[in-house]
């Protein structure tokens, strides 16, 4: 490789074509160096999801008492940012701006969040600590992990513990 080919491109990246996703094709593999995400492994977590309809769920359960033109995102889509960033190792909101524009979170949150941006910080902190804590839906977020249970248990009967069922 001639000094001229390695100086063409000083970002890294490839002139091939990136990897399309089955199943979304909006998605690309693809280097960039400034576009990069070290959360990839979330998008099978929110395919599953997708496919059970988990987070889903929480879009009658909860209760959303904002009002007005400010509300970019839906309960559900700030209800996943929370979570997918929780099982991306994530412990509060703090890390919230970053993730907002990472391309694997945006993708995860859905909605408006995939042409823009997810939740701030300061979404997410309200979202956590004012809307989440209304008694309304605490009471609904004990209610929703044994809706998840019942979504599993309908698509795959249980067997009792002597193998039949």
């Amino acid at each position: 490789m001639s000094n001229q080919e390695k100086t063409a491109n000083p970002t890294g990246a490839g002139k091939k074509p990136g990897l399309r996703m089955v199943f979304d094709s909006r998605l690309k593999l693809e280097f960039h160096g400034s576009k990069i995400t070290s959360d990839a492994g979330l998008l099978a977590y929110r395919e599953l999801d997708a496919a059970l309809g988990l987070t889903d769920l929480g879009e009658n359960l909860l209760s959303d008492g904002r009002t007005g033109k400010n509300t970019q995102h839906s309960m559900v889509a700030q209800m996943r940012q929370s979570i997918f960033s929780r099982l991306a190792g994530y412990e509060d909101t703090n890390d919230a701006e970053r993730l907002s524009v990472d391309p694997t979170m945006r993708h995860v949150v859905g909605g408006r969040a995939t042409e823009h941006t997810a939740a701030s910080t300061s979404q997410m902190g309200r979202f956590e600590t004012e809307v989440l804590t209304q008694p309304g839906n605490l009471k609904a977020l004990t209610k929703l992990s044994g809706k998840w249970i019942d979504q599993l248990g309908e698509r795959q009967p249980m067997r009792n513990s002597f193998g039949h069922g």
